[in-house]
């Protein structure tokens, strides 16, 4: 569906060009193509160098440690003693919280998986997308080398706005998931665990 609306919104802005401005059109394609690959390796080198921080943070630890913390609030939230789905979930976390949601993906397709095994299925996947689509950001990576590449004077200046957001949206995803789909009992289904 995405791809159909954008490119609905390309072919008429085209055509919108075209008719008003046609002496402008290639070097408004070509000037857009070159913006979109200054982005793209901007982002690579951003992406290159948070996913191999956190090779070192899985190699020395410290991305355990982190999610250790988060365990004990993951346990309460997703309604699951697995400690297998609870790490994958607190590493999905722990990564988002780093704005570097490219990176949290590989560990949020193997958390929603082993959350769909559940005994609280239902509201652990729901709670688990909410928290990924809204996702608190200490540091938004992403956001920050965008602005960097388009040439922001202060990149860095969306930091607080971008926290005071996403933490405000958070929340009020996790308590109306609580309230519209609130865990409860599967009936004649087998825990995982057992």
């Amino acid at each position: 569906v995405m791809n159909v609306i954008f490119a609905v919104i390309f072919i008429a802005s085209a055509a919108i060009l075209l008719f008003l401005e046609p002496e402008n059109f290639l070097s408004a394609l070509l000037s857009g193509a070159g913006k979109s690959a200054t982005l793209c390796i901007s982002l690579i080198a951003t992406y290159a160098v948070w996913m191999g921080l956190m090779k070192v943070w899985e190699d020395s630890g410290i991305s355990r440690g982190v999610s250790r913390l988060l365990k004990p609030v993951a346990k309460k939230l997703f309604k699951t003693e697995h400690e297998e789905t609870l790490d994958a979930v607190c590493m999905n976390l722990s990564v988002n919280l780093l704005g570097i949601s490219g990176a949290a993906t590989p560990y949020g397709v193997r958390a929603a998986n082993l959350l769909d095994k559940t005994e609280h299925a239902e509201y652990a996947s729901a709670m688990f997308f909410i928290l990924n689509a809204t996702s608190i950001q200490l540091i938004p990576t992403s956001i920050i080398s965008v602005r960097m590449a388009l040439g922001s004077a202060a990149p860095a200046d969306i930091a607080l706005p971008t926290l005071i957001a996403t933490v405000f949206s958070t929340l009020l995803g996790a308590m109306l998931c609580r309230i519209f789909i609130p865990p409860k009992k599967a009936e004649n289904t087998a825990f995982f665990l057992k």
